[in-house]
């Protein structure tokens, strides 16, 4: 069965719906009747408009003809639905408006563009926070300007190709900014401006160093990327985050959380990820295809920062894969571990909430997600003598600095040193 790709497009100036699949008559007649879809001989795919409602029927009308991945098309639905949410009304008990406020200064009459305290001759005031009446209905309006401005900056992180997951996170934190500033226009701050502003995020919000270099980073993205402002960020230092070393699981604690899961299929997917040291991103997207049992290992398509990478397949897992297999049967062309819905993934959530459940049956009270098997895994081939580099190949970082956080969880030089007394 064919996979047919749905992902946005800006085509013409208009967002569309672009549809890509391998070259299939009976296919185009489909899109032609089900959602009056159009060729473009310059983008060299199919589109359509833009729309929840026509994407469903697309849908309906491939069911039994081919599969539909429509991942980067549901994140931009998503995106979407967080901007319009931005300007209607909201009613929360526990809503809190935070907009900046600045105290009056001396401005040079002669040159105004060296008050770096103005914005269009408008007086700056430091930030205070103003709280809403729990029982008031608000409206969050942003001003024109910054309305298109997140506009611009979602188009941009499509358009670059970042994962559903960043994109998220950055709107977000764009969008937490832009209430801030309320009718003030975020093209018109300057590199001091944004140093009060992230103060403010420091001493009154009291935010964390990981959620501030997260906004930071937006923030970058928005000045650098979309308005084009090199090296606007060199001048703001950042917070120093830190140094925590990863959680993770005994080996005896990882045979206790097994042996705690009775279900074949989330024992098989809880083995895959600490036995591979796989991210439960590429636990729940892993293809039945790519599992190659002679050459005992498997590849990981796409994993963080688009990279595919190659890991071992271990005889236990194996075995396991083999009789999860006999079991639930899954397509050798989709996923290895299919959802409630046919077509889909197994949800990244669900996967979390087996193994909370799994560590309370095992009795393991140590803090951890599916990310602390992938620590786990690392953290025991360390112990094992594995060169760092080896390690580093397998996890798939970038950076070395990464895996050598390994070596602080390891006790192999700790028990080599003990053991000389």
């Amino acid at each position: 069965m064919k996979t047919v790709i749905i992902k946005p497009l800006l085509h013409k100036g208009t967002q569309v719906a672009a549809i890509y699949f391998e070259k299939d008559i009976k296919l185009n007649t489909v899109l032609q009747k089900a959602v009056s879809a159009k060729w473009s001989r310059s983008k060299k795919c199919w589109y359509m408009k833009s729309s929840k409602l026509l994407c469903n029927d697309l849908a309906a009308a491939l069911k039994g003809i081919a599969i539909l991945e429509g991942k980067e098309m549901r994140a931009y639905f998503e995106m979407q639905n967080d901007n319009q949410q931005v300007n209607k009304n909201v009613e929360d008990t526990k809503l809190t408006v935070n907009r900046i406020d600045y105290p009056k200064k001396e401005y040079s009459k002669t040159n105004p563009t060296q008050n770096s305290t103005t914005i269009n001759n408008t007086p700056l005031r430091p930030p205070v926070i103003k709280e809403i009446p729990a029982v008031a209905k608000v409206t969050v309006r942003l001003c024109d300007d910054n309305f298109n401005a997140s506009n611009s900056f979602l188009q941009t992180l499509i358009l670059k190709g970042y994962s559903p997951n960043t994109i998220r996170t950055y709107v977000g934190e764009f969008s937490v900014f832009l209430q801030t500033l309320g009718n003030t226009t975020a093209k018109s701050l300057d590199t001091d401006r944004v140093k009060d502003y992230l103060q403010y995020c420091h001493t009154t919000l009291q935010l964390s160093e990981h959620t501030i270099h997260s906004r930071m980073n937006a923030l970058k993205f928005y000045y650098e990327q979309v308005l084009h402002k090199e090296k606007f960020f060199w001048e703001i230092p950042r917070p120093k985050k830190p140094y925590q070393l990863p959680n993770f699981f005994n080996q005896d604690e990882i045979v206790a959380i097994l042996k705690g899961t009775v279900n074949i299929k989330h024992k098989t997917m809880l083995m895959l990820a600490y036995s591979s040291g796989l991210r439960v991103s590429e636990v729940v997207a892993m293809k039945t295809y790519n599992i190659d049992s002679q050459r005992m290992c498997m590849k990981i398509e796409q994993g963080k920062g688009k990279k595919d990478r190659m890991v071992g397949l271990s005889p236990v897992l194996l075995v396991m894969l083999r009789e999860y297999c006999k079991e639930y049967k899954p397509k050798k062309e989709s996923y290895l571990f299919m959802g409630s819905v046919e077509g889909t993934s197994y949800s990244s959530r669900s996967l979390q909430q087996v193994l909370t459940a799994a560590k309370e049956r095992a009795g393991v009270i140590k803090p951890g997600s599916i990310h602390a098997l992938r620590h786990s895994f690392a953290t025991h081939l360390v112990d094992r003598g594995t060169d760092v580099t080896i390690i580093q190949k397998i996890m798939g970082h970038n950076d070395i600095k990464t895996t050598m956080r390994y070596l602080h969880t390891s006790n192999k030089d700790l028990l080599d040193f003990m053991s000389v007394y």
